[in-house]
């Protein structure tokens, strides 16, 4: 996994990304994941601010350590991870708002697309499923 923690403070890191819309969501996206999961965010790689951390191990054998839930505000784009496979994750995102789910990742536009509380509803439920 190349993918790692590194010491990058997250917050100085959201203060310096190029788009000034991106670091308002940023802003509010390390607000909401910080309160919700009670925990301090962790850059994993350049650009993912995760919380919590867990090992796991492939159905092929890998295995690793990676966040529990995180974002990524990029410039097309943000990537909200971790919030996929909970109990009530299908009825959530149903309500979300304007979203598109991948592999593990949920993407948004902007916050202003969804509504906040069903996120925080995410958060709060794939965070205690994996407690």
């Amino acid at each position: 996994m190349k993918t790692t923690q590194t010491d990058v403070d997250p917050a100085a890191w959201v203060e310096q990304l190029e788009w000034p819309r991106r670091r308002e969501h940023g802003r509010l996206l390390l607000e909401v994941f910080g309160r919700v999961t009670g925990e301090q965010p962790v850059m994993w790689g350049p650009t993912m601010v995760g919380y919590g951390e867990v090992h796991y191990v492939s159905s092929a054998g890998r295995e690793g350590d990676w966040f529990l839930v995180g974002f990524s505000p990029r410039k097309a784009n943000i990537s909200l991870y971790g919030l996929q496979g909970s109990a009530r994750s299908d009825e959530l995102l149903a309500q979300l708002g304007k979203h598109r789910v991948g592999a593990g990742c949920v993407w948004i536009n902007k916050p202003e697309d969804v509504d906040l509380s069903v996120l925080e509803a995410l958060i709060r439920e794939a965070w205690a499923a994996v407690e």
